[in-house]
């Protein structure tokens, strides 16, 4: 059976409609193909995300990222807080070797970074921890900086090292201004300088076992050739000379010749030696050997802040006495014998602070012990009422101590209850003098000898 179209009528796939444009003049004629948009109704395939979901990588990457310079400045104090808590004493091995170490590890990271400047791709072999190389760098310069300026605020009265800490730290937030940044490398070298002639100068007084002026110059000279070798290297990977005398050159040397500087004007403490404790008493006496007894008066109970003095810091005089200072002053184990000179200062109303004399040579040595050598100096006159001072330094003139104190006139005052402690040799701060009777032995008891009887008559 035959079906007849229209001649007029088209195929329903050749219609002239455009489509998704609805029809005007009302609604559309039956089998029409028209597709009609409506409105807020979306594809399904399109509501299904293509988007990769965020591995728990990614978002500890883009973590860091937003908190880059707050993570640098964790991992500088956090090498910081890591030599604070295990820091041994400066002529301990172990901690000469770990130091090293540190060092040729920031010089390898520091020539491996002007290897590969920003740009440059490091081979696949460092590709995987090649992104962390700021925070090792900052976490080795944080530790060593921090090794050192501890022993210097132990061979110091702590000011010093407190401003040398201050302007190492203001170096490493320099390095991260973009100024800075611009100029490439340039603090890290500097402080990398500064690190190697400090940990010389720690080494070298226990290797020759004495202090001077030629051991910290021979640091320096050791200093500047490690800062030669950098160079050497270095140009071999960038012939640039004015780059490497702008990056390198400059910073290292620079450096260098800061610290030599800081040292001839007496900034620098002489490392290794340190006072470990130093205090004003009434008396001091020597009992036995290693064992001294130290007398001062109590104080009220409610003059609270004499709780961290050491001894009588408020000294009051009565019958011409005269302050007895004493100290124990460490040297590593072999060192020669050696000299400071203890001086005495008064806060003068119109002169300022003015030399009492001279002062006082001592002649002390190593013992070998961790208590360090005791010794104790007078002023050899009555001091009059003030405030005073006592420092200790080398007889080069770096100071290694001071210790303030306030003399009082206690004239027909009455005197106090005494407060006697005892400095035995192994214990650094004194222990009161009943804690050091419990731990000695018992006298022995002696029979005492019988009367003698008159004879019978």
């Amino acid at each position: 059976m035959l079906t007849v179209t229209p001649p007029e009528s088209k195929p329903q796939d050749a219609s002239t409609e455009v489509p998704g444009v609805p029809v005007e003049g009302g609604p559309l004629p039956p089998g029409a193909n028209v597709a009609v948009a409506t409105p807020g109704v979306a594809d399904p395939d399109d509501l299904v995300s293509t988007e990769k979901t965020p591995t728990l990588v990614d978002r500890v990457q883009a973590f860091r990222a937003k908190y880059e310079k707050q993570e640098m400045a964790l991992f500088f104090f956090a090498g910081f807080l890591y030599d604070v808590l295990t820091l041994s004493p400066v002529d301990d091995a172990l901690t000469e070797v770990q130091n090293f170490v540190y060092l040729a590890v920031l010089a390898g990271l520091l020539m491996l970074e002007q290897r590969y400047p920003e740009g440059v791709e490091p081979p696949k072999l460092l590709g995987k921890v090649w992104r962390f190389r700021e925070d090792a760098l900052h976490f080795f310069m944080g530790s060593l900086l921090s090794a050192f300026t501890l022993f210097l605020f132990k061979s110091s009265s702590g000011f010093t090292p407190l401003l040398f800490m201050a302007g190492m730290f203001g170096l490493l937030v320099a390095n991260e201004l973009p100024r800075f940044r611009q100029l490439g490398p340039v603090i890290r070298v500097a402080v990398f300088s500064l690190c190697v002639t400090l940990y010389f100068a720690s080494l070298l007084p226990v290797l020759f076992g004495r202090v001077g002026w030629w051991i910290f110059t021979l640091s320096v000279v050791l200093g500047c050739g490690s800062v030669y070798g950098l160079l050497r290297v270095l140009k071999r990977w960038r012939p640039d000379e004015k780059a490497l005398l702008r990056t390198v050159a400059v910073p290292g040397f620079g450096a260098q010749a800061m610290l030599l500087g800081c040292y001839f004007l007496g900034v620098i403490p002489p490392v290794p030696l340190a006072v470990q404790y130093s205090g004003i008493y009434h008396q001091v006496e020597r009992l036995s050997p290693g064992v001294y007894r130290l007398t001062s008066e109590e104080q009220p109970w409610w003059k609270v802040w004499t709780a961290f003095h050491h001894g009588d810091q408020e000294f009051t005089v009565r019958n011409g006495e005269q302050p007895v200072y004493f100290f124990r002053i460490f040297a590593p184990k072999g060192f020669e014998s050696y000299h400071v000179v203890v001086r005495w200062f008064q806060d003068h109303p119109e002169k300022g602070w003015t030399a009492l004399g001279k002062g006082y040579r001592a002649s002390v040595s190593s013992n070998g012990s961790e208590g360090g050598f005791r010794y104790y100096a007078r002023p050899g006159i009555t001091l009059k009422p003030g405030d005073w001072r006592v420092v200790v330094e080398t007889e080069a003139g770096h100071e290694i101590n001071r210790l303030n104190f306030t003399v009082i006139d206690g004239t027909g005052t009455e005197k106090p209850t005494n407060k006697v402690e005892v400095s035995v040799l192994k214990t650094t701060k004194p222990i009161p003098v009943e804690e050091w009777q419990k731990s000695q032995p018992p006298a022995p008891v002696t029979a005492a000898p019988a009367a003698a009887t008159a004879p019978a008559p």
